[in-house]
């Protein structure tokens, strides 16, 4: 059995906090031809039961959560339990596609068994079909999220996969040796943690001006989705001597400015935080299960009105953001978090995200994917679709995945209060169009 870390028992807490939310965390991919027969499909999924030993894991928690909830292999395990298979209605275009991915963000796992599905949809126009699979945030973040998804693909040629480990396992032996371990360890963790934390903490709790982006969250979700070229996306960067990243978010400051402008809002300085979560995660834990995720929070530039004055700011701010340590920080309060004992770190989880907060207005998070395409019982995996939750009073959520030489925007709403979750879709792409066209000397 292994115990889950603090942060993957926060995601469980904040599930259960709000009856509104899922954290199930998803990636779509859109694929060539028709589906493969059911035996088929089957046998490529047992491939990645081969490697992720989670996959046949359910969470188990300890008599009144006096301990951390622990993964337990699941003694009767179905891999039918966790395939489904559905078809679009005519004419099987993306809308309905988008319409299918909204409802399954929406829906919760069923803890009896492990936190994860497939859901294969047959009649996508153009001769394709798709495959949804969604892990709860538990069990995944965005990377891992990812990985799982390629260890149902089709394996390179001359390449071997290594079984992930799943996690460490405890025991009374390696209790004690923590336990006698605290007196030394808590006070530098805390001397780490405080150090830098506490203009992060400022920035989450300070109040910002009121918002339709940030209140309360429904059930119901939209999901949308825009694209872009990734060597274009680092046209922009390299002409403008910033990153990636930079140019990502200044595309999304620009879409919320136009979402809140055609709210009647005024896209004010400070109106919008948005949390930026971090990977800590090393090359040599791509394959294992779980989150190694930190954050910033980062004021949009949405009170710039000019593009390239905009991604400036945009870089200036991200920039600010890491020398100031803030990802280290929260790095830190979660290892603070580790050495406690669980009934603390859990009563302490819970006490928090009670207390509603009011100055986080989105959240985008920037996943790297595979660089070459993928195959999956011989067909080519032509796009995917990143799809995260909503929580926390967060009523839209943006996430950017990688693929090939692909970026492609997954856009997640609340459904009862943000209708126009198309804005924001068309929003990214037209700043995107605007900032090339500066790159290349046309808008100067």
């Amino acid at each position: 059995m292994t115990e889950l870390s603090p942060l993957d028992t926060g995601f469980m807490e904040m599930e259960d906090t709000d009856r509104h939310i899922s954290l199930g965390i998803g990636a779509v991919a859109i694929i060539e031809g028709s589906p493969p027969g059911r035996e088929a499909f089957r046998a490529g999924l047992d491939r990645g039961l081969e490697l992720h030993g989670r996959l046949r894991q359910r969470m188990r928690r300890a008599a009144w959560d006096l301990t951390a909830p622990v993964w337990e292999d699941d003694p009767g395990f179905d891999l039918a339990h966790h395939i489904r298979w559905m078809a679009l209605p005519e004419p099987g275009d993306e809308h309905a596609l988008r319409e299918l991915v909204a409802a399954e963000i929406a829906e919760r796992f069923d803890r009896d068994h492990p936190l994860w599905e497939v859901v294969v949809v047959e009649n996508l126009n153009g001769g394709r079909w798709a495959m949804i699979v969604r892990a709860h945030h538990s069990m995944v973040d965005g990377i891992s999220g990812i990985t799982l998804f390629e260890s149902f693909c089709d394996a390179d040629a001359g390449t071997s996969r290594a079984r992930p480990e799943t996690g460490v396992r405890t025991g009374g032996f390696t209790a004690l040796a923590r336990a006698l371990r605290l007196p030394y360890t808590v006070p530098r963790l805390v001397i780490g943690a405080v150090r830098t934390l506490v203009p992060v903490a400022y920035e989450a709790v300070a109040p910002a001006p009121s918002s339709s982006l940030n209140g309360p969250i429904g059930r119901q979700r939209r999901y949308a989705v825009t694209r872009a070229r990734l060597p274009e996306v680092r046209e922009i960067a390299a002409d403008f001597g910033v990153t990636v990243n930079d140019v990502v978010v200044a595309a999304i400051a620009a879409a919320y400015r136009r979402l809140l402008e055609a709210r009647g809002e005024t896209p004010a300085p400070g109106k919008l935080r948005i949390l930026v979560p971090v990977s800590t995660r090393t090359a040599d834990a791509k394959y294992i299960p779980d989150n190694r995720v930190s954050a910033m929070i980062v004021q949009l530039p949405i009170e710039v009105e000019h593009p390239v004055e905009r991604l400036a700011a945009a870089h200036d701010r991200i920039a600010r953001h890491r020398n100031r340590g803030e990802a280290e920080a929260e790095k830190s309060l979660l290892a603070l978090a580790d050495w406690l004992p669980f009934v603390v770190s859990a009563w302490v989880f819970r006490t928090a995200l009670r207390v509603p907060q009011r100055s986080v207005g989105a959240l985008a998070t920037n996943i790297p994917g595979p660089r070459h395409w993928l195959t999956l019982g011989g067909r080519k995996v032509l796009e995917i679709w990143p799809a995260i939750p909503v929580a926390m009073r967060v009523r839209t959520t943006v996430a950017i995945l990688s693929y090939a030489e692909q970026l492609n925007f997954g856009i997640t709403g609340d459904y009862d209060t943000t209708p126009d979750i198309d804005e924001i879709a068309s929003g990214i792409g037209t700043e995107i169009a605007v900032l090339l066209a500066h790159a290349r000397g046309r808008a100067r």
